[in-house]
């Protein structure tokens, strides 16, 4: 570059210098003085804390799209705490009780304790899922029939019935069986 150009150059970097010089105002130098003061107050604040231990576990949050989950996450929860008035807290919070409660008797009720573990068995499962679905078979198929006539012949043509000789001998082993667990 030749003397004159760098002349002129100076003279153009002088002229902006002088110019930016008069566009600033005091109220305007002291909202940029604060505004890099905060900056530098953050930075020393963020050094501190040891964020820069934490940034390799924040990349990998956002990097699997877990922080975006976290976020939506957190926002349910507010929406949750933000629904809830004092009226519907009082109501959980009596239901949270009483569930407690009944919990609390459950637990302390050893037939109740002997039952879930019978309930636990496989074929105690299978045998109740059995019942259910014969009960509401037969329910459905009485409902069908025509009312019973009654009377010593109806009896008697029930009597001589092998299924109620069947059913009969069920509940006759089953009401044995009751009986030697007393």
């Amino acid at each position: 570059m030749s003397e004159a150009q760098q002349a002129t150059a100076g003279d153009e970097i002088g002229h902006l210098a002088a110019s930016a010089r008069d566009s600033l105002t005091d109220d305007m130098v002291t909202r940029l003085s604060a505004t890099v003061a905060d900056g530098l107050d953050l930075l020393d604040r963020v050094n501190r804390s040891g964020i820069d231990g934490a940034l390799p576990a924040i990349t990998q949050l956002v990097e699997n799209g877990d922080l975006e989950r976290l976020l939506g996450i957190a926002r349910l929860v507010g929406a949750v705490e933000d629904s809830l008035s004092d009226d519907i807290v009082n109501r959980l919070a009596a239901i949270v009780t009483g569930l407690a409660a009944i919990v609390d008797k459950l637990t302390r009720n050893e037939g109740f304790l002997r039952l879930v573990d019978l309930l636990g068995r496989e074929e105690v499962q299978d045998t109740l899922v059995d019942i259910l679905a014969a009960a509401s078979s037969a329910k459905s198929e009485a409902a069908g029939l025509a009312p019973a006539r009654g009377g010593f012949g109806g009896m008697w043509q029930l009597a001589t019935n092998a299924d109620t000789q069947e059913a009969l001998r069920f509940m006759v082993l089953m009401s044995k069986r009751l009986k030697q667990r007393d």
